[in-house]
């Protein structure tokens, strides 16, 4: 997927393409009139160009801005956390009930505390404790259930990093895209004013015309523009990539090294294989129906009675024994409300079965767009650098050749130039198509491509 950050950055392609015909031009004629001298310029000013941000830092790869993000991504430890308190939820769950200690005071006679204690062997200061047990299995049951949700919640850990890691594998190939551009767009300024000068003084020495000296200027102003637009666009993305990382704003710029080409060493069916086998979000999903098979059978369970034992000792005056006193009880359950709560539990069941098949059906077809857009664009690339940009290079030069020994008229160049230029602009947007592709299947099936 690519963003309107990409097209942005080719939307000054034909502006540029113009600038850097001009510039061949404009040092063609400064090589035939260097002694020729150099008049003040009678045209109307051109904007001075803004100030050009200069990255003396060293690039970062890739590869540490992915570790800092998964040491400091917010969202990543969030979900980690969630994580660890999901796995404390089965001892919890497997644990007994909750014991009830009582203590009783009976009176006879009369309702003031302690009445008739010392001559009624009726009444009597008691201790007690009761717990509850639930009928064999459910405890173990529960404790499964919540088993599986740590399961899936670890898988939904594993999916945070991936989307986490993928978002910045995405802005990190449109920030290298733009500073490279942007570099390319910096030198063809400095040496746009070279052809402005050189367009002047061959219009003062009536070998040029008006027309050429005002082009220069409108084209001087464009790169301008286009600089200020692209400086945007890196501010935009570098504040989106220490999002990612947790850094502060304020912090110092980050220079994205060099986009190369990498190769794509799995077939379409392994990496179908391994998102079967490795995909989170297929895995949170499996978990799911464990947890819901798990929960039937605990509906099941849930007919069966709970029992609850209790312990009473009755301590009376001296004079008389005391008592003791066990008890056993049986809670049954409403069966109809257990047929509810069964139903129910069948139904989620049902519900997380087709939410998997959904689930891996929606990766693999994920999986196969990528896998078709990688090998496709590859292709495109190596048509690009074997075949359409050495051949554009080498008209190109033919035509120079022949326009500086006046055999070829001006439009033959710039087409042949324009063709160089908007063929080595579209191998840098396919090469981040490229890459793209090649991140979105590092996330769905968990391969790490060198």
């Amino acid at each position: 997927m690519q963003s309107t950050y990409l097209s942005r950055s080719l939307f000054g392609c034909t502006r540029i393409s113009f600038i850097t015909a001009a510039l061949f031009v404009g040092t063609l004629a400064l090589a035939g009139n260097a002694g020729a001298q150099e008049p003040t310029s009678s045209q109307r000013p051109v904007p001075e160009s803004p100030a050009m941000a200069e990255h003396n830092a060293a690039p970062t790869s890739l590869r540490e801005l992915m570790q800092e993000a998964e040491q400091k991504n917010p969202q990543i430890a969030a979900s980690f956390h969630a994580w660890q308190a999901a796995r404390n939820v089965p001892r919890q769950a497997s644990a007994l009930p909750e014991t009830q200690l009582s203590v009783q005071q009976f009176s006879v006679g009369s309702p003031r505390p302690f009445e008739g204690y010392s001559n009624s062997d009726f009444a009597y200061i008691g201790f007690g404790a009761s717990q509850d047990i639930p009928y064999p299995g459910k405890r173990q049951l529960r404790a499964r259930v919540a088993e599986h949700e740590a399961d899936s919640m670890e898988a939904q850990t594993d999916s945070m990093r991936r989307t986490v890691v993928g978002t910045l594998k995405m802005v990190y190939f449109r920030l290298a895209y733009i500073q490279q551009t942007l570099s390319v767009l910096q030198r063809s300024d400095s040496l746009l004013t070279q052809v402005q000068v050189a367009a002047e003084a061959r219009y003062r020495v009536g070998q040029g015309n008006q027309q050429d000296v005002l082009k220069a200027q409108l084209q001087h102003t464009k790169i301008l523009q286009e600089i200020a637009h692209h400086h945007q666009e890196e501010g935009l993305l570098e504040a989106q990539i220490k999002q990612v990382l947790g850094r502060p704003q304020e912090s110092a710029d980050i220079v994205a090294e060099t986009l190369t080409l990498r190769a794509l060493p799995y077939t379409a069916t392994e990496l179908l294989q391994r998102a079967r086998e490795q995909n989170p979000d297929v895995h949170s999903k499996q978990a799911s129906i464990r947890r819901q098979d798990t929960q039937v059978e605990l509906a099941h369970k849930e007919f069966r009675p709970d029992f609850n034992v209790g312990y009473t000792y009755e301590h009376n005056a001296s004079q008389f024994k005391d008592y003791y006193m066990a008890s056993f009880s049986v809670r049954l359950p409403n069966r109809g409300r257990q047929r509810a709560a069964l139903a129910e539990a069948e139904q989620n069941q049902e519900r997380a079965r087709q939410e998997l098949d959904a689930e891996s059906q929606r990766v693999l077809s994920e999986v196969q767009q990528q896998y078709v857009r990688a090998t496709t664009s590859e292709e495109r690339l190596k048509i690009y650098s074997d075949g359409l940009v050495p051949q554009s290079e080498a008209t190109f030069q033919s035509a120079l050749s022949a326009y500086q020994s006046n055999r070829q008229d001006f439009e033959s160049l710039l087409s042949g130039f324009l063709d160089v230029l908007n063929l080595d602009l579209e191998y840098r947007n396919e090469l981040v198509e490229h890459e793209s592709a090649l991140a979105e299947l590092e996330r769905l099936t968990g391969v790490d491509l060198p």
